[in-house]
């Protein structure tokens, strides 16, 4: 009985190691990653600028252009948030970590549920969906 007790505790203790560890990783951040058209035209800062709104509303996130070259992007999901910088100009955009609420993020270690890195790669790939497109 007691070799039963101990393999149960070994096991549920096992149980909450592995859901505790889970859900974390490095924060995800793009940095200057660069702007191309189509079309190989470039893009005037007004034309970035709009197509890097349009694909966060796309994605349901929160776009408010706080001066030209920078957005704040806020996606809200179930009691998560998520809160980015976008600077941009002609040339390149980068995206960095600003805030977050109910993701585990830790300053220290520099990690966040994993469900941040997946919307900012979904952000990423439709800001360069966009651009792309906006030389057109």
């Amino acid at each position: 009985m007691k070799q039963l007790l101990s393999g149960i505790l070994v096991a549920c203790l096992a149980v909450v190691i592995v859901t505790g560890c889970r859900g974390a990783g490095q924060i995800y951040n793009v940095k200057e990653a660069p702007i191309a058209s189509s079309t190989g035209k470039e893009l005037t800062l007004d034309q970035v600028g709009k197509a890097i709104v349009d694909a966060g509303i796309g994605l349901r996130w929160i776009m408010v252009i706080t001066k030209p070259g920078q957005i704040v992007a806020t996606q809200n999901a179930r009691s998560h948030t998520a809160i980015v910088d976008i600077a941009y100009d002609t040339k390149t955009y980068s995206m960095t970590y600003k805030d977050s609420v109910n993701l585990n993020y830790n300053a220290e270690k520099q990690t966040i549920h994993e469900a941040y890195s997946g919307w900012i790669r979904n952000l990423d790939n439709a800001i360069k969906g966009r651009l792309a497109a906006a030389g057109m």
